[in-house]
């Protein structure tokens, strides 16, 4: 059986010379053997209490943001999983972990297979150049990290990022997922499709 588990983790993000305090969501995906894990920010062990044991195929990363890559190094040796990247976000991972590579790529329209679920990658670079959401059609979710929150976009004032880019990635890669599609959001609470396309 599939399931979504959560947890928040509590940390820093630090970009362009500035750092704030964040609270990031980790969802992980997956049945009760394995599972991928969104996303390693902050908090190592909080993200295994999570895992619970679990084999994870993949560490998913929606973008390199240092708030979600952070520990994803540490959690690829703890784990034994690969971290998968956009390789667009490359030059921002590489603000954080310069001197290790990420293991594999995404890219757009690829499908990961977890759990008795699939998931299809979607491309949505404005965030961040090589931001990824995960669709779970099965499960009706979309895991979009920080391109898409309650109450819109996600912030493009910073270096890699631009405004007209995520506008035009959440129009023709989210905004067409069915309205009921529930938004899994990097940072704070769920929303739905339906709700963010008004």
């Amino acid at each position: 059986m599939t399931r979504i588990d959560h947890a928040v983790t509590s940390g820093t993000f630090s970009l362009d010379g500035q750092t704030f305090d964040v609270d990031n969501n980790v969802w992980v995906l997956g049945d009760d053997a394995e599972c991928v894990v969104f996303d390693a920010p902050h908090d190592v062990d909080a993200i295994l209490k999570v895992v619970a044991g679990r084999r994870v195929t993949a560490i998913l990363a929606t973008h390199a943001h240092d708030d979600h890559v952070r520990q994803a190094p540490a959690l690829a040796e703890a784990t034994g999983a690969p971290i998968l990247l956009h390789p667009d976000d490359l030059p921002v991972w590489r603000l954080t972990h310069p001197d290790r590579a990420p293991d594999g790529e995404l890219a757009d329209g690829q499908t990961i297979e977890v759990g008795g679920t699939t998931l299809t990658v979607l491309h949505t670079p404005g965030h961040a150049p090589g931001a990824c959401c995960f669709h779970a059609p099965d499960l009706g979710v979309v895991f979009t990290g920080d391109t898409l929150f309650q109450g819109g976009p996600g912030a493009t004032g910073r270096s890699f990022s631009d405004h007209d880019t995520i506008v035009a990635s959440i129009a023709a890669k989210l905004l067409t997922l069915p309205p009921e599609t529930v938004v899994k959001t990097g940072h704070g609470p769920d929303t739905t499709i339906g709700a963010e396309s008004h």
